[in-house]
Order: C-alpha cells, then structure tokens, then sequence
C-alpha cells in the first residue's frame, strides 16, 4: 500500500507533570539542558495537505504558539485523561482564524468526558466565543481525515483503553503498559513507533524504560522513539545514550520524516 509522507513534530514528551515538575529540586527539574524541559505529550502530523494533532493537554495554546501553527484539521485524542484533553478550550483561536468547528475524534468514553468538561461549548445557545466543536465518534475502524488515513490501535492503561494511531508507515501510543497481540498485528510493518517509556522503575499504568524496549524488539520496528517521560527517567543524553541502535528518546520539538 502507497502512504503519503508525513512530518510528524513532538510538541510535548512528558508526562502528566510536565518536566520540570513543580517544586522539584532533582538534577534533573534544575538540568539547564533543553531536551530536559518536557511539556505534556502530544505530536503535530503534517502531510502535503492535512495538519493533525494528537491530544490536546494543558500545553496546548502555547504548543501552537511554539511551532507556529496557524491552520488545524483536526484534533484526535487517546483517551481523556486531563493531561491529555484540558487544552481543547483553546481551538477558539483556530475557530475564529479558520471560520469553522474544530473536527474532534474519539472513542465514546473520551468524548464524554469532552462534553462533561466543557459543557459550555455543547449548549443549545452558546455564549459568544465559545469553542466550536464538531465530535466524531471512532472505534476500531480506520478513518479518514483529508488526505490522511488513520487506523486507531487499541492498548490498555492498567484498566483502561486508551487508542494508539497508525498513520501509514507510522505508529503513536501513549500511556499505555500492555498490548494485545491483534493489536500488535495492526502495528507490525510500522516503520516508525513511538511508544511511552516513564521511568527505569515498574509502574502500575505505563511501560518502564525496559519494557518499551522489550515491546520495539518483539514488534521489529526498526526506528522507535519514546515519550511520556518522567523526571526519574533521567536526564536525556544520559539515557539516549545507553539505548539499543534504532531506539531514541524524543524530545521537544524532535521532527521525524515517514
């Protein structure tokens, strides 16, 4: 099958903190290093003809700002977590600039969470200003946004199913700590991953460092990167460092070709 190219850009590699986390004195929340600064994960996916983000967290309006996004199709979101969805009041911006409704898709559970959070924007009389949101729901089923043809991957963090996204030759998952073997089915011929790695340590809800790297060599991806960081993960030239070849951590405003 022909994909069209894409640019994917991270506009944020960390976790639902943020790096550095507040009141933290670690070396690494005091690193002056830039790849150390992490804003909460999300990536922009550009094709010839179609911009796209995933999730839209509490960094959202200065993500666009810092990229210098002027023009958005849609928003696509894994799950509804607040690090993840409590960004989305600021598409106003795309809304009055673009002079139509956000196209927003989730699973049902994420966007009932949309519509608990922002009830204002789903009322029958909206108060000027308000956000404009147009919802479509998704499943398991490939869809279509523009050009772009996105398959959701489904995967599990802890209890809870959280969508992952193809997008051709790439794959996106976050928060995540256990994937089915039907969905590794889906993302196998991926030529790009970019799985969640949180820390050297087990967690209840997410891969650690070691079990990313498990889940690259078992998938036989051949370039993978990781996000969803934590400040205990480490600075990132010392853990970049001391990855297996093809495996990187990703980092704020990181491109990638696919």
């Amino acid at each position: 099958m022909s994909y069209p190219d894409i640019k994917v850009t991270f506009l944020g590699t960390g976790t639902s903190s943020g790096v550095p986390m507040i009141g933290c004195s670690c070396a690494v929340c005091t690193s002056t290093e830039k790849k150390d600064k992490r804003l909460r994960s999300s990536i922009l996916v550009q094709s010839a003809d179609t911009n796209i983000v995933v999730d839209a967290g509490p960094d959202f309006r200065y993500q666009m700002l810092r990229n210098g996004i002027k023009r958005l199709d849609a928003i696509v979101f894994t799950h509804p977590h607040k690090d993840h969805v409590a960004g989305l009041d600021d598409v106003r911006g795309f809304n009055y600039f673009m002079q139509k409704p956000m196209e927003i898709y989730g699973n049902e559970m994420t966007l009932e969470v949309i519509i608990r959070e922002f009830p204002y924007a789903f009322t029958e009389k909206k108060y000027p200003g308000a956000p404009n949101i147009h919802l479509n729901t998704i499943s398991s089923k490939p869809f279509q946004v523009k050009d772009l043809l996105i398959t959701p991957v489904l995967v599990w963090h802890m209890h809870m199913p959280v969508l992952g996204y193809r997008f051709g030759r790439f794959t996106y998952i976050t928060d995540a700590n256990r994937i089915e073997e039907n969905s590794r089915d889906v993302i196998r011929g991926s030529e790009v991953i970019v799985l969640n790695a949180l820390r050297k340590e087990k967690h209840i809800s997410h891969f650690s460092l070691s079990e990313a790297i498990a889940e690259v060599k078992e998938l036989d991806i051949p370039t993978a990167y990781f996000t969803h960081i934590s400040h205990q993960l480490g600075k990132h030239a010392d853990v970049d460092s001391e990855l297996p070849p093809g495996i990187h951590l990703a980092y704020d405003g990181l491109t990638v070709m696919v």
